[in-house]
């Protein structure tokens, strides 16, 4: 499971950068940016870790059907 580190990093960037084009101002009152930012980092993170084990979970599967 050593890749599976490797997979997390690469989905954090992605994620982070995916995020980068959401405009939060929208949703978050006023003169709440750092609120925003942490929001978006959390966000970043938990779409990181489903894509992970999406993505690890797949490795498996088609691991076993392919014998």
């Amino acid at each position: 499971m050593n890749y599976k580190a490797y997979i997390y990093i690469i989905t954090l960037m992605i994620s982070m950068y995916a995020l980068s084009g959401v405009n939060f101002d929208g949703w978050i009152k006023t003169n709440k940016a750092i609120e925003a930012r942490i929001l978006a980092v959390l966000m970043g993170i938990a779409m990181s870790y489903f894509a992970t084990n999406f993505i690890t979970d797949f490795i498996q599967v088609s691991s076993i059907i392919k014998g």
